[in-house]
């Protein structure tokens, strides 16, 4: 198959579009490199640095693609909170250009990675597809208009679409901004390096953290599952991990001596995320194979331990 891949050079990009292209698939990338690096790509992918809002490069691009993947977005939770109208212009704006460019070419099926974090706090876990969505942040508001976009756009010119409502993805490959860095590259790295592990509130909320692979798996089954049009659907790892627990972890597959410290001003946000991940299996036969233990000793390996060597240290 040919796949246009959106935020192709990014962390779940990238991932996806080295699986695709070793399974023989053709596979164009576009990007802005904003927050991508394009050397995490394999050669066999076919990259162009480019706007997801730039419709006459859409056009071309488009050309021959059997299904889209759309990931390209700015994700910064705390970001988006200082600016609403870029993550406005970039999720939702670039998901209407996306969704008006395949309907010119005529590409009939896309693949939209959504986020957990639209169902912000919810009275049961896990979470499935029916709740009521409740986002708290820009962020997650600009991801579900986007979903809203999609659905809508695709009903009314015949694109089949699938949303994956992707909750907190990790491993190796993830980008590590200057600030607001992810939770787990950031403990990892302050475990390794015995330094300070920051736990935002009492350390008591919860999150699902699924591993890249695992994610990867669904996306590509995805864009070729039977019966999934105008389905949202949930991708975790159905298991609930509290961030207090996450930091423990840290600590045992470093085997660091960071310090541990809480910050009671800084509320740690919803106080439970889990996905309820039953209509994944049902429809993308999806069962995520990686626990967090065995994904975070290969997010250590692959990124944090080799920097530690490489600085002599």
């Amino acid at each position: 198959m040919r796949f246009l891949i959106t935020g192709a050079a990014g962390f779940l990009g990238s991932a996806l579009a080295n699986r695709l292209v070793a399974e023989g698939d053709v596979v164009i990338g576009v990007d802005d490199l904003s927050t991508g690096d394009e050397k995490a790509l394999n050669s066999p992918v076919q990259f162009v640095r480019g706007d997801v809002n730039d419709r006459p490069k859409l056009w071309s691009l488009l050309q021959g693609v059997d299904c889209v993947y759309h990931l390209a977005a700015k994700v910064s939770v705390p970001e988006s909170v200082l600016y609403p109208r870029e993550y406005n212009n970039v999720n939702v704006g670039g998901t209407v250009t996306l969704m008006e460019a395949m309907r010119d070419v005529g590409v009939r099926r896309v693949v939209f990675i959504s986020s957990g974090t639209v169902y912000g706090n919810q009275p049961v876990q896990p979470v499935p597809e029916t709740a009521v969505p409740n986002p708290r942040v820009p962020y997650a508001v600009s991801k579900l208009a986007a979903e809203y976009y999609v659905k809508s756009i695709g009903n009314l010119w015949g694109i089949d679409t699938v949303c994956l409502r992707v909750f907190n993805a990790y491993g190796p490959g993830q980008h590590i901004p200057p600030v607001h860095t992810p939770v787990i590259p950031g403990f990892l790295r302050q475990a390794w390096e015995n330094g300070t592990i920051v736990i935002h509130g009492d350390g008591n909320q919860t999150r699902d953290y699924v591993y890249v692979d695992d994610v990867v798996d669904a996306m590509t089954t995805a864009a070729v599952a039977p019966d999934v049009n105008k389905l949202t659907i949930n991708i975790g790892s159905g298991t609930e991990t509290s961030v207090r627990d996450l930091a423990k972890m840290a600590v045992e597959v470093t085997g660091g001596h960071p310090e541990i410290v809480y910050n009671p001003r800084n509320e740690g946000g919803i106080s439970r995320l889990c996905a309820d991940i039953t209509l994944a299996g049902e429809y993308l036969n999806y069962t995520p194979k990686i626990s967090l233990v065995e994904g975070l000793t290969r997010t250590l390996a692959k990124d944090i331990s080799p920097i530690k060597v490489f600085n002599g240290s």
